[in-house]
């Protein structure tokens, strides 16, 4: 086995995301079971060098484990010959220009999303990765989560018959930060620094839907700020410029409507931070992150209206748990794979910056929809 090394520079992980999921979970993952087998008698060993704008956070985090690159200069970084790949974690307002830096470097370009700030941006950088050349991709990672593999396992076994509707539920209760600390920074909350949750959440919604069930055609989108003051990570109040929650329709290609609800202003009351409902005419199914439940048409009770009188049907009881019948790795680190092999084994990989591209299309389009209070079509879009 010959054992082959690539440096990878990471920027924006010392964030939250970055941290936990991309480095700890998917790259320091690799590197902890021996490296990646590329399946040609080749072992890649990835080597991270990390990049950021605050020395002394990258210094702690280098020494925590154990690496030795680290650089707040990401114009070297960029011209160093020996960095194969740039990956981005930043803040989204930062992401455009430094993905450009490095397609110009002639780097391959893995990145969160969104991966612009409006559509003109992200088609532009799909084109210049395009031209110049080098492989990119952006993380999507929901659809590599096990409930939505067991979801995507029943579309493609035919179980639903023809698909009806999706109902999709997402959210939770961000603190405001006076009494209890945020758990999310608080440029998410102001639209000058790229936040709101259609930026975060819609590039979301549109890969989830469009390699479920199909493309969106259309959407109609009313968006609210519910908490219009917070405080921010040092307890300073500040205004709330962003949207904190979004009601959306999607009319999907095929027929299907889909109907999603994202909010950061909502308290749970199910059983996953995220839930999907699909119904069909054969069948119907509600997936999480993990788990994923099956009513089949033979096994539908005939429920009747009554107000007057208790509920009696267990109707929770009467669904059917998915089985796992396989293991499921971290939807991060799966999809790290997945690129790496793409670029040094030249395995095919479909999530590239133009299927990015189509993520901050409809988050344009949501935030229109809303502020012209009308639908609004989708069109496909080309390099």
């Amino acid at each position: 086995m010959t054992r082959k090394t690539v440096r990878i520079a990471m920027n924006g992980v010392t964030g939250r995301m970055g941290h936990r999921q991309h480095l700890v979970r998917s790259i320091l993952a690799l590197r902890e079971r021996g490296g990646l087998d590329l399946g040609d008698g080749t072992l890649l060993w990835p080597e991270p060098v990390l990049v950021g704008r605050r020395e002394h956070a990258l210094r702690a985090l280098a020494a925590r484990y154990g690496l030795e690159h680290f650089s707040t200069d990401l114009d070297a970084v960029l011209r160093d010959p020996d960095v194969d790949i740039y990956f981005d974690a930043q803040v989204t307002s930062a992401r455009e220009e430094a993905v450009r830096k490095a397609v110009a470097a002639g780097k391959h370009v893995y990145t969160e999303k969104p991966t612009a700030t409006g559509l003109d941006g992200a088609l532009e950088l799909a084109r210049l990765a395009h031209a110049a050349g080098v492989r990119h991709g952006v993380v999507q990672d929901k659809i590599f989560l096990p409930g939505l593999l067991k979801l995507k396992r029943l579309v493609d076994g035919g179980f639903f018959g023809r698909i009806l509707s999706v109902r999709g539920e997402f959210g939770y209760w961000v603190f405001e930060g006076d009494w209890q600390e945020a758990q999310r920074p608080s440029w998410n909350y102001r639209a000058e620094d790229g936040g709101g949750i259609v930026v975060d959440m819609f590039p979301h919604w549109e890969y989830v839907l469009h390699e479920l069930f199909g493309r969106v055609r259309s959407v109609q989108a009313l968006t609210a700020t519910h908490i219009p003051r917070r405080r921010d990570e040092h307890g300073k109040p500040y205004d709330a410029t962003a949207d904190d929650a979004a009601y959306a329709i999607f009319e999907l290609e095929g027929g299907a409507v889909a109907q999603i609800n994202s909010s950061w202003a909502v308290r749970v009351h199910r059983d996953e931070l995220v839930e999907f409902q699909v119904d069909g005419t054969e069948g119907s199914a509600v997936a999480g992150l993990r788990d994923c439940r099956v009513q089949h048409r033979s096994a539908t009770p005939r429920p009747v209206w009554d107000p007057d009188v208790p509920a009696t049907e267990p109707f929770r009881e009467q669904w059917q748990q998915v089985p796992d019948n396989g293991e499921f790795g971290n939807a991060f680190k799966v999809q790290w794979e997945l690129f790496l092999k793409h670029v040094y084994a030249g395995a095919p990989y479909r999530w590239d910056l133009l299927a990015g591209a189509r993520g901050v299309q409809l988050a344009e389009l949501g935030l229109k929809s809303s502020v012209e209070g009308r639908r609004v079509d989708v069109p496909e879009i080309t390099l």
